[in-house]
């Protein structure tokens, strides 16, 4: 794949079933260069009574950023995100039959996530709320002009959104209307000034600031049902619909630790307290204990609620390699019980599953990663598990209805598809990735597992270039550092392959999907075992394929895999260049600059200085010879931008060789989800640095 082709590269969400298992609604997503963001729209397949498909997907909205769907409980709807004129997400609602979509909500910061009651009068979506003043509330006054933010605690500014406590996330609750409903008129003339006056009235009334919002034009009333000083999220209505549970860290001292806990409040008649707060009940999780809770979904059969969660120790931060487990309550034993762990996060890893879904009557759903796939598991209150998908792909989302299971998925062909769960694997019903294939050539990894130095096994994948070599090699080291290379397809390795680099991406320790014991050992030694593992998964590869070049080589990673790459170049010089990007690249300075360096460093490098420098690619600069390209993003504040900026004036300081590429606009995750156009001219610039620095094809005399 070639950098001006990523709009080849098509996605698509978590599918939804509806209750009778006849159809499935998704939403397809492509990176676009005229619109310069992600279009998309909703598509359905029709499903026969074996769960085959009954006709090709077909594309049922024309909006440019459709995305989330899902059904009504009762199938009559479908319900999901569309951004209004200023490109904010709203909630909208279509008749499943076909017909206009109509947007419901108006929210000034749009909506994130949604949840229908069980009757399906009610959705509960979660959106932000900004102090009045800031974020565009106050026409004229602009974000220059805002007036100072008083900062009290660590957690005040996150990468992706950037300051928060300023706009809380909570969960509100609105009516459902009927979709055929006559759309809202708007008052003209004598109607106009009567509809004036009638607000003139209301804002001389005292109201409950806290549970209402006032309806603007056309939309509904919505109510917020949690409490206005939090971040609420994950919203999960109670079998009876009388609860709504949430994800929140309200406890005393929540800022200064990473515990959260499952709360329920009431959704008929708020009973609030005196200063105007929902009555919020605690349901799982302590302020004291060593697990927090990260979702909760109930089963179908509502006896059983099911929670994923996480280890953070006694502290409230020891999160590294923690794997997120399934837990279960019984629903009679809600505010009496603690919940019962299901499955052992020593093996078994539930972080990446992005929440539990219901699987029957009684058991539930959740996405393991596995040694790079991500594996379709199904746990029931017992804690038995039955894996339903696994082999050389990852599961990205999943629905179950009347016996069906539809997956989205990813794999070496194709960016995503939707597809049927049989047998153990997975039956495409879409075939986004046929102009992908028509016009790329698509390399297939080549599965390794090499000895490290001390015989550890070193898994990885290896991407061949077209021809006969000897190729050039690129050692490609992944961020995290708990995450993994897998079975998808990766622009990334595409993107190399096809310029004429072989590939080589591994998950040395420190990763996540081979145990904790894998993950959990780097802490405190970071740059000693992890090096030494992705050091000889080159040699094993090079020693294995007769087609690789090992005395033409380079090294490039981002966020974890910048930080190793460049503790690699001060330590092995070997490679011809290295890019150095978005890294974590000074843990001491880390810790008042970044969204989690409050607590990321103390965890990962310890609490010791002259130990944490022992660990630090900035202390070991000057050690550095390799040609760097180091590559920012001006809005990345997870690995904030002085990070980039001191490692490079210090290359600059000991004479290497070296480049500063910074992106505007972007923040961490603009390899992944930055614009089209910003991609494409990362890529650009990488295979320049290459082309430079380690040719494909050098001048020979």
């Amino acid at each position: 794949m070639k950098p001006d082709q990523l709009e080849l590269l098509t996605t698509v969400s978590a599918p939804a079933l509806d209750p009778a298992g006849r159809r499935v609604v998704f939403a397809a997503t492509r990176p676009s260069f005229d619109a310069d963001s992600g279009v998309g729209q909703l598509w359905l397949i029709e499903l026969d009574e074996y769960g085959s498909a009954a006709g090709p997907a077909r594309r049922i909205t024309r909006g440019t950023s459709d995305a989330q769907p899902r059904f009504s409980p009762d199938g009559r709807l479908i319900a999901f995100l569309r951004p209004n004129g200023e490109g904010v997400p709203q909630l909208a609602i279509v008749d499943a039959r076909g017909g206009e979509p109509r947007v419901i909500t108006n929210r000034h910061l749009g909506v994130s996530e949604f949840v229908f009651s069980p009757d399906g009068r009610r959705v509960a979506f979660g959106s932000r709320t900004p102090e009045e003043g800031r974020y565009g509330t106050v026409e004229g006054v602009g974000v220059g002009a805002e007036a100072p933010r008083r900062i009290t605690g660590y957690k005040y500014r996150f990468n992706g959104l950037g300051f928060g406590n300023d706009r809380r996330n909570g969960i509100h609750l609105i009516e459902v209307p009927a979709p055929d409903a006559e759309p809202f008129i708007k008052p003209v003339g004598r109607a106009a000034k009567t509809v004036q006056k009638a607000a003139a009235a209301r804002e001389n009334v005292e109201g409950d600031s806290h549970t209402c919002q006032a309806p603007a034009e056309g939309f509904p009333v919505t109510r917020l049902l949690t409490p206005a000083d939090a971040d609420c999220n994950s919203p999960e209505f109670g079998p009876d619909g009388k609860h709504l549970y949430f994800t929140a860290a309200l406890h005393h001292g929540a800022d200064a630790d990473l515990r959260s806990m499952i709360h329920r409040v009431p959704v008929e008649d708020v009973d609030t307290s005196a200063a105007g707060e929902p009555d919020v009940e605690l349901v799982a999780g302590s302020p004291s204990g060593d697990t927090g809770y990260d979702a909760a979904t109930f089963s179908r059969d509502g006896e059983k609620l099911f929670l994923l969660g996480s280890k953070v120790g006694e502290s409230g931060t020891d999160f590294v390699a923690h794997s997120a487990a399934v837990h279960v309550l019984p629903t009679e034993k809600i505010g009496a019980a603690e919940p019962t762990l299901l499955t052992d996060p020593q093996i078994l890893d539930y972080s990446e599953s992005g929440g539990l879904f219901p699987v029957g009557s009684g058991e539930v759903a959740a996405l393991a990663r596995v040694r790079g796939s991500s594996e379709l598991h199904v746990i029931d209150a017992s804690g038995a598990t039955r894996i339903l998908v696994s082999g050389p792909l990852e599961v990205t989302g999943v629905s179950e209805a009347a016996d069906i299971v539809v997956v989205s998925y990813t794999d070496p062909d194709t960016p995503g598809e939707i597809a049927l769960v049989q047998d153990g694997g997975v039956v495409a019903l879409t075939d986004f990735a046929a102009p992908l294939r028509e016009q790329t050539r698509i390399s297939a990894p080549h599965e390794l597992t090499v000895p490290s130095a001390d015989g550890y096994p070193v898994h990885g994948w290896l991407y061949l270039p077209e021809g006969e070599g000897p190729h050039p090699v690129l050692l490609n080291i992944h961020g995290g550092p708990y995450a993994q290379y897998g079975w998808g397809y990766f622009d990334e390795a595409q993107v190399y392959a096809r310029a004429g680099y072989a590939v080589l991406q591994c998950n040395p320790r420190g990763s996540a999907s081979y145990g904790r014991a894998h993950g959990l050992a780097i802490k405190e030694a970071m740059g000693t075992v992890d090096l030494q593992d992705v050091l000889a998964f080159l040699d094993g590869a090079v020693a294995a394929e007769p087609s690789l070049d090992g005395n033409r080589v380079g090294v490039l990673g981002g966020s974890y895999g910048g930080y190793l790459t460049a503790w690699t170049i001060a330590h092995d010089h070997r490679f011809a260049a290295a890019i150095v990007e978005r890294g974590f690249l000074d843990p001491i300075s880390f810790v008042g600059s970044s969204d989690i360096g409050w607590f990321f460093g103390d965890e990962y490098t310890g609490r010791d200085v002259a130990a944490t420098l022992e660990q630090s690619p900035m202390a070991k600069v000057g050690q550095v010879r390799t040609p760097t390209l180091v590559m920012h993003s001006e809005e990345d504040y997870r690995c904030p931008l002085e990070q980039a900026q001191r490692y490079y004036v210090e290359l600059l300081r000991q004479g290497v060789e070296t480049e500063f590429l910074l992106f505007p606009g972007e923040n961490h995750e603009l390899s992944r989800a930055g614009t089209p156009w910003h991609r494409r001219q990362r890529f650009e610039a990488i295979l320049d640095w290459w082309d430079r620095y380690l040719p494909v094809n050098p001048a020979r005399d």
